[in-house]
């Protein structure tokens, strides 16, 4: 079986060819327009991906040796996302499955990040049913239960902001340009996490809030910089740290609670920010405290990318699950055990 996999869910255009469970390609294309605008902006993104979806299909195509003819089906990124980024993915594999007369896959962008763990690479070690998976990434903060490939349930998410944000916007108060996220890990490695304290929400249940704990360093960091002018510029190693030791003590307290009550011991992490080295390390360090197998996706499919979405086609193919021309892209799309009963 050969997929095309289409992503356009925020600012990278990306395409994928799939066969069997082996990427033979994954191109993406970034956007750094959004670096002077110190965030995403949905306008520039959308006319982005118009300009770059073409060239990356065909890039990908011939870096696999795949021609159209070839191709099984085409899965593509309906939801959640930017809208007006997930239009043009979502118009641009209608057309193509049309033309080509090739069945169609709408795909949950965090479904995707799911079963990302599930690409052959290299001796990669897979999660066995059931597992749980804390997702993480710029707009989503998630413990999912994964039951099967197709049958997975949100059981904690945040409340208000994802925990990606709180690293960005935290960076940014630092000073650091965008995306900050990365440079709060890489001056995190050399600094005192324990020399700065910040307040940690107590929400009920495996749910997160993080709107609270951005509150808390907004007003520690002008604090410290009216006492000591220049204070942030001279600490952002130990600042840094603090801040990503806190927002990691929040997810994981969350996560263990959870592995504990239910007995599982496969966790695996997913999304953006489980590129983040800490959020590995401190993965890694629990896994010989608790007895967890966990299961880390390589650097390469952690940010969005179109080989998840290809993976995920592949099991919601076997499964018989495709669309037609009527679907529509989804900004806002919710993982539950009816996601794959598609609603058009």
């Amino acid at each position: 079986m050969i997929i095309l996999g289409i992503e356009s869910s925020c600012d990278d255009t990306s395409a994928a060819i799939l066969k069997g469970t082996t990427i033979l390609s994954n191109v993406i294309a970034r956007q750094e327009v959004h670096e002077a605008y110190g965030g995403v902006v949905p306008e520039l993104a959308s006319r982005a991906h118009q300009q770059n979806i073409v060239p990356v299909v065909h890039h990908a195509l011939k870096q696999a040796q795949v021609t159209l003819d070839q191709l099984d089906a085409i899965a593509f990124t309906r939801g959640p996302g930017l809208l007006g980024s997930l239009v043009v993915g979502t118009a641009f594999s209608k057309s193509l499955s049309l033309a080509l007369n090739k069945p169609l896959i709408d795909v949950n962008h965090m479904v995707g990040h799911v079963l990302a763990h599930f690409i052959d690479h290299g001796e990669n070690k897979k999660p066995s049913f059931p597992f749980i998976c804390l997702t993480v990434s710029g707009g989503h903060t998630q413990l999912v239960l994964v039951r099967n490939y197709l049958d997975m349930e949100i059981v904690g998410s945040t409340i208000d902001d994802a925990a990606g944000e709180a690293f960005d916007k935290a960076a940014k108060l630092l000073g650091f340009p965008y995306p900050g996220g990365p440079l709060i890990d890489k001056y995190a490695e050399t600094g005192d996490a324990t020399r700065f304290q910040f307040s940690k929400p107590n929400i009920p249940g495996y749910n997160y809030s993080f709107s609270g704990l951005k509150t808390s360093i907004l007003y520690t960091l002008q604090k410290l910089e009216r006492e000591e002018p220049g204070f942030i510029a001279a600490n952002q190693h130990d600042l840094s740290a603090s801040i990503q030791k806190t927002i990691l003590d929040i997810l994981f307290k969350k996560l263990s609670q959870l592995s504990k009550d239910t007995g599982i011991i496969d966790i695996a992490i997913a999304g953006g920010v489980s590129a983040n080295s800490g959020l590995r390390n401190r993965l890694k360090q629990l896994s010989s405290e608790l007895g967890w197998n966990v299961f880390i996706p390589s650097f390469e499919y952690c940010t969005d990318n179109a080989a998840m979405i290809a993976i995920t086609g592949k099991y919601m193919y076997e499964a018989g699950l495709f669309t037609d021309q009527r679907v529509t892209a989804q900004a806002r799309m919710p993982v539950h055990r009816d996601l794959f009963k598609t609603d058009l």
